[in-house]
């Protein structure tokens, strides 16, 4: 039996347990099972699999998740500490217990989609595959054939809402491993505002697969600003893609943080639609063992007068394997743009190694681009004068790693998501020292032996 078809037997059984659904839906699921036995899942011969091997996912024996629980002990020692809106999900099914809808604001309706499927499956159905088809991967295929769970958003024009919401991916660890293909719909009205935060976490050891795909519509002047916290266990496979559908003077932020996983694969793809729209992609990757982590992000500049910036960083230790493609495309007529796009990396170790390709596709003449990649090691002469301060070697060295993930961070506007990058980045830090002073004057100090990539 091929790989794949190990997948689709496990889609026809649980068809066969949901019974009759509407017609869309059932449509979608067999168009995505077609499209996912066509291509099959990617090898290394394709471009965009180039330097990630998928075969940890393909050759898992996974099941469905059946129930929910999770004692909340357990969850609150996982939670990010932070008044919030939340939906929670365990093993990619909607956790009621765990969740907490108390501060959602007049004008914004936030429900799990299996909840808004059933209220009113055909206004999900009009936004559900909108902004990613089952043509754009092996996975978008696989989540449109699996979909069960996820979250809806949505925001009435004018609506801001000033406490963050969380959508809480909890993973546990069970002698069987399963997998969940949650989908998220962000519908943000004209001149609403959101922080919308997407925490992947689980328990020591869980080995599960989670394959999400997100998709997010601004209308004019809506702002959202996204951050993604992986810190899933070191045994889990994760693959994600976000999709972004921006309209006039909208502005769309990305925080794409990944501390944990053993496969992790990011894919984000922005639509710049109409003059004024910005779209801004932080990322930061922290890899060390064997963890592979790879991000792929696209900016299409759509129209004129669009801006975008991007800057990812990763730092890699052991042997780990990090990947970074992004590109920006810029339409014929989409003259005054601006696109900016950095990729700096830091290697802790000789055998640790990254692959990394900015790229820019310019069919406009009157525009700003720019693009660049460097990898570096610690400065040594950077490690030394911290010590003359007095500094042990393993703090000098977590501040230099801190202050080489310092353009990033300084952006994070969410003290709970800084702390834990910052623990998993530098470790435990003492105290006693002004760590912002240090940071700062390490930055100074650490002049990486750039290479361009």
């Amino acid at each position: 039996m091929s790989d794949e078809q190990k997948f689709l037997d496990i889609l026809e059984t649980r068809n066969a347990q949901r019974g009759a659904e509407p017609t869309w839906i059932a449509a979608r699921r067999q168009a995505g099972a077609a499209r996912f036995e066509a291509i099959g899942f990617p090898n290394r011969r394709i471009e965009a699999f180039k330097y990630t091997d998928v075969r940890a996912i393909a050759r898992g024996e996974f099941s469905l998740a059946e129930d929910a629980e999770f004692s909340r002990s357990s969850a609150a020692a996982l939670t990010l500490p932070i008044e919030a809106i939340r939906l929670t999900f365990v093993d990619g099914l909607f956790s009621r217990a765990l969740s907490d809808l108390s501060k959602l604001p007049q004008g914004a309706s936030l429900e799990p989609l299996s909840q808004a499927l059933a209220d009113n499956h055909e206004a999900v159905g009009s936004a559900l595959g909108r902004l990613c088809s089952v043509d754009f991967s092996a996975f978008s295929a696989l989540n449109m054939a699996f979909f069960e769970e996820g979250a809806v958003l949505r925001l009435a024009p004018g609506t801001v809402v000033e406490t963050p919401i969380i959508l809480q991916f909890l993973s546990r660890a069970s002698d069987q491993p399963v997998m969940s293909h949650p989908r998220v719909l962000v519908e943000a009205g004209a001149r609403s505002q959101v922080t919308l935060i997407e925490h992947q976490v689980g328990e020591e050891g869980a080995a599960n697969f989670t394959n999400l795909v997100s998709e997010i519509m601004l209308e004019r002047g809506a702002m959202v600003t996204h951050y993604k916290l992986q810190e899933a266990s070191l045994s889990d496979l994760h693959v994600s893609s976000l999709h972004l559908d921006q309209g006039r003077d909208s502005r769309f932020t990305s925080f794409n943080l990944n501390l944990g996983g053993a496969l992790v694969r990011n894919d984000i793809v922005g639509e710049l639609n109409a003059q004024g729209a910005e779209s801004n992609f932080f990322g930061l990757f922290f890899a060390q063992g064997r963890q592979h982590v790879d991000n792929h992000t696209l900016a299409n500049h759509n129209a004129p007068l669009t801006f975008s910036n991007e800057n990812y960083k990763g730092i890699l230790n052991d042997r780990a394997h990090g990947v970074f493609n992004g590109k920006v495309v810029v339409k014929r007529d989409s003259q005054k743009i601006e696109a900016h796009q950095s990729n700096a990396n830091l290697l802790l170790s000789d055998r640790a190694e990254i692959d990394t390709k900015p790229e820019l596709e310019i069919y406009a003449d009157d525009v700003k681009c720019s693009h660049g990649a460097t990898t570096g090691q610690l400065d040594a002469e950077a490690i030394y004068a911290l010590r003359t301060r007095g500094i042990d070697e393993q703090t000098a060295r977590g501040l230099l790693t801190l202050a080489f993930a310092g353009e990033v961070m300084e952006k994070v506007r969410v003290d709970a998501i800084a702390e834990r990058v910052e623990l998993a980045v530098a470790g435990k830090l003492p105290v006693r020292f002004d760590l912002a002073g240090l940071v700062e004057t390490a930055a100074a100090l650490d002049e990486p032996a750039n290479k361009e990539g």
